[in-house]
């Protein structure tokens, strides 16, 4: 654990997971005139500023054909800009970085702390940093010894390979070696994919949105967005057939013939949908009872997606708590990881998430119909201003939104865009909260601006 400079009229600005770098397509930073933008801006400020980087700067986990600190050169060889940016930055600013899960390495050679020197940037090779502000203090870490799934327990040690190492080196490199050869290069989204329970669910997407031939998707669009109503169709013209209820039928076929040629095509597309159904049904009966025993014992490992896999932010609240326990001076616990900005009271402290730069994707599942759900992208490019509050003394968090349109236009099908049309995720960021009073468990504290998550 590392002691700041004591320097209580200090302002923080903190980003994190970059995860800039990797093989082959992961290399693209879509991000990247953003990002030179935003280091050029805090160049100039007039503020006591210093930068953190908050774990995860870069993706050295999806490094695979060099090794060790060679890495470093296949960066700064790859974003010369970035790092001329780094160095002209770090000459007004002080810059901070600390290891994140994907860039653990960081921590296990001594020789990265002076390469980055060269470049304006301390390295700290701890799994966290604390910074005075005000009375008070800022806890800083990544948040991966949070995530059973990456926590490092052996810190440095360039051997050490969590199960995420493992998924990164074989499944998201993997990606960024074969995104080009698609219709479309989607797969090196592969790391805006969170949780990674999703990747099931997301890969089917992308291959029923992207891949699959056009011709075959749009013939199968029209049966699987009336598949609800065929299956009830189905059990209704069953009913017909043995002569229980005939009503509902006579009545739709009478409907459909007031519209001619056209009520007969309705007809027959609905005839070949009900027999579809109608035979998905008879065999699904028996199917759905083996599905939700093997789906129970699949869940139990946490394979798919479900409500044990996904947003779990319990285990920062607890490390929260830890933290603000036995050091009541910290007003403000920061972390990173999950990619999702958000803020929240506990106890007597503020738990903040600083986000992530990489896109993210939004799952809007189907109105109606059995259609695959779509992933919906959009930016978050944010960063996180920490600093003391001159009307209150207290400590005022805030996020500071950096401009980039969605790229949805470009990257969703015209299909896509249809079935999300109004539902468009909000990206909204959450609001400026100021931290007020003594230090204290009471979890009536007093916090200005309630913030929200």
């Amino acid at each position: 654990m590392e002691d700041g400079d004591g320097n209580v009229d200090r302002v923080y600005y903190v980003i994190s997971d970059l995860h800039i770098g990797g093989d082959e397509q992961l290399e693209i930073v879509d991000f990247l005139d953003e990002l030179l933008g935003f280091l050029e801006r805090i160049e100039r400020t007039d503020e006591n500023a210093e930068l953190v980087i908050n774990g995860d700067a870069f993706g050295l986990w999806e490094f695979t054909t060099v090794d060790g600190t060679e890495k470093f050169d296949v960066l700064t060889e790859t974003y010369p800009e970035l790092f001329a940016q780094l160095r002209a930055t770090g000459e007004s600013v002080p810059i901070t970085m600390i290891p994140g899960n994907h860039d653990h390495e960081l921590a296990a050679y001594d020789e990265y702390v002076e390469r980055f020197a060269e470049y304006n940037v301390d390295l700290v090779q701890a799994q966290s940093v604390r910074r005075r502000v005000g009375d008070r203090t800022i806890h800083f870490e990544h948040g991966h010894q949070q995530d059973p799934n990456n926590r490092i327990a052996d810190w440095g040690n360039k051997h050490a390979t969590p199960l995420g190492y493992y998924y990164n080196t074989l499944v998201t490199s993997r990606a960024g070696k074969l995104s080009d050869r698609g219709r479309f290069n989607w797969l090196k989204d592969v790391q805006a994919v969170t949780p990674t329970e999703r990747m099931p669910v997301w890969l089917g997407s992308k291959y029923f949105y992207r891949e699959m031939n056009p011709l075959l998707r749009y013939a199968l669009v029209p049966f699987l967005l009336l598949f609800n109503v065929s299956a009830i169709l189905a059990v209704l013209v069953g009913l017909d057939i043995v002569g229980i209820w005939s009503v509902p039928v006579d009545r739709t076929t009478a409907f459909l013939g007031r519209f001619g040629v056209a009520g007969t095509a309705a007809w027959f597309l609905l005839a070949i949908n009900v027999a579809v159904a109608g035979l998905l049904v008879l065999v699904g009966i028996p199917l759905y009872f083996l599905r939700r025993d093997v789906r129970k014992t699949v869940d139990r490992f946490g394979v798919f997606e479900t409500s044990l896999t996904v947003d779990t932010e319990e285990p920062y609240v607890e490390a929260a708590r830890d933290v603000f326990e036995k050091r009541p001076e910290t007003a403000v616990f920061c972390y990173g990881h999950t990619h999702r900005p958000r803020m929240q009271r506990v106890d007597g402290g503020l738990l903040v998430n600083t986000g992530t730069w990489l896109k993210r994707l939004h799952r809007r599942d189907g109105i109606i119909g059995i259609l695959p759900p779509v992933f919906y992208p959009s930016y978050q490019l944010c960063t996180v201003r920490i600093a003391s509050d001159a009307e209150t003394g207290g400590v005022a968090v805030e996020y500071e939104a950096v401009d980039k349109p969605s790229p949805a236009t470009e990257e969703l099908t015209l299909t896509e865009r249809l079935f999300t049309v109004g539902r468009e995720p909000d990206v909204e960021l959450p609001d400026r909260a100021v931290l007020t009073g003594a230090p204290s468990h009471d979890p009536d504290a007093a916090v200005a601006a309630e913030p929200t998550e």
